[in-house]
């Protein structure tokens, strides 16, 4: 298994990071499920416990200073380290084109990425500075390519990416690596019944180069590989599984 006797923090029980937790688990990792609401985090974990995995669920506000320190300190305290540290919080975005959006609503989601990331990035390097290296991973990407009426969310991930290279490079000497997942739209994330669905299905295989789209499946395997010492060489940079419809340059 790929991630064998490592421990593994996921913070946001949603989709993807359901998918990501179900995945590592699947690899031998040992989980901890961080989530604002205690009942998607108990279910995942439930969940990852029923088909023969390990997990752990807490409670946390990925915003709060004090209670993350506290949370990855009893993480280390538990298991005995950390390898790995995934952010998967939603931004808490309002997407308005921006001559429309009010400065609060168009800061909001940069200021939530920012903070929830540098504090549990922080976190986590902290005791993987002690044991020798570990692995910080995004979601999301940045790139050229944007929409209309994102207000700050692009912006966000573009911030996401910055705060990638400045860790990668004041902490690559001491083992730790940064990577970034982007997938250009996963399907499975749209709910079945949502209005405008299919059209939104077709926008994005209208987009992809390759006659498929990214799924849920893929997210886990491709994350778990470039948490592993196959993806040891990898650092500081991004990950594109959009099947080509964002286009690295």
């Amino acid at each position: 298994m790929l991630l064998e006797d490592r421990v593994a923090v996921v913070y946001g029980a949603g989709p993807i990071g359901g998918a990501v937790a179900r995945g590592f688990a699947r690899e031998g990792a040992r989980v901890f499920v961080a989530n604002r609401t205690t009942a998607k985090a108990d279910v995942l974990a439930a969940e990852i416990l029923g088909a023969g995995g390990q997990a752990e669920s807490a409670e946390l506000n990925a915003l709060d200073e004090a209670a993350v320190d506290t949370f990855v300190d009893g993480v280390v305290a538990r298991a005995g380290r950390i390898d790995i540290s995934l952010n998967l919080i939603g931004y808490g975005d309002v997407q308005q084109p921006l001559a429309e959006i009010s400065v609060e609503d168009f800061l909001q989601p940069i200021a939530n990425a920012m903070r929830s990331h540098f504090l549990t990035e922080r976190a986590a390097i902290r005791h993987m500075r002690r044991q020798g290296g570990g692995v910080l991973l995004a979601f999301g990407g940045g790139g050229i390519q944007t929409l209309p009426g994102l207000g700050g969310f692009k912006i966000a991930l573009d911030a996401v990416e910055g705060l990638r290279r400045q860790w990668s490079i004041e902490h690559g000497r001491d083992g730790i690596r940064f990577v970034t997942i982007k997938t250009g739209g996963i399907p499975e994330t749209i709910p079945e019944g949502t209005p405008g669905r299919e059209e939104i299905v077709a926008s994005l295989r209208d987009a992809a180069l390759l006659d498929r789209l990214a799924t849920f499946e893929d997210v886990a395997r491709v994350t778990a590989f470039v948490a592993s010492d196959h993806g040891r060489t990898m650092t500081s940079a991004t990950v594109n599984i959009s099947c080509g419809a964002l286009v690295d340059i």
